[in-house]
């Protein structure tokens, strides 16, 4: 009688490891350009003109309002369908580049308003030019009130990159799916996974909790 399920063997660990550096691979890439065009897209729509404002807020809700995995799904078959296939890590990470983006800019946003009006219209009454007063003001202070929420935004972005999987990139998540299939020991598995994903994740936790703990020192 053929066996159709094998047990879990020290090679199947080395294959977990290789989805999860797949993983780092994929969040690195979206949370780093996710979060220079958040911060791009978040300063156009802290200025004051009403219709730039609106027309970058309409296009982001659409990105922040639309489920991921649909996101996904939707960009990689039309891509195709266009004649333009692309691998599933550059199609995933464009995907979550710009849904990272559109998050970000809310944060960055939310930061740069955050600064007192008070302390950016004195810098400007020293001399200083709007790009010098960003710089040495808005930008250190504004900055600094958005880390938090900037932090919770690439720890969701390390998490929600599970969802590649469902256009074929082998990341963490797929990977694990793969060895259930062929072991059926889900519990084991499932154990790992989630022990990979809290050491992936929990320098950036320990991060935010430093930057606390120096904020109220």
């Amino acid at each position: 009688m053929t066996q159709v399920f094998t047990t879990l063997q020290w090679s199947d660990l080395w294959f977990l490891l290789e989805g999860a550096w797949k993983t780092i691979q994929i969040s690195v890439v979206s949370i780093l350009i996710g979060t220079l065009l958040g911060m791009v897209f978040g300063w156009l729509m802290s200025l004051k003109n009403r219709a730039l404002t609106f027309g970058v807020m309409a296009v982001l809700d659409v990105f922040r309002s639309v489920p991921l995995l649909i996101q996904l799904i939707l960009f990689d078959s039309f891509i195709a369908i266009a004649g333009f296939p692309m691998p599933a890590f550059w199609s995933g990470t464009i995907v979550l580049i710009i849904y990272t983006a559109s998050l970000v800019a809310v944060v960055v946003q939310s930061g740069i308003e955050a600064v007192p009006v008070g302390l950016r219209n004195a810098a400007r009454c020293l001399g200083l030019s709007y790009w010098q007063e960003m710089r040495h003001v808005t930008a250190p202070v504004g900055l600094r009130t958005a880390f938090p929420s900037w932090l919770g935004v690439a720890l969701a972005t390390i998490k929600d990159s599970a969802l590649v999987s469902a256009i074929g990139y082998v990341e963490l998540l797929r990977a694990s799916q793969i060895l259930n299939t062929r072991t059926q020991e889900s519990v084991k598995i499932m154990l790992i996974v989630g022990l990979i994903y809290f050491a992936i994740s929990y320098p950036l936790s320990r991060m935010g909790a430093r930057y606390e703990q120096r904020q109220k020192s």
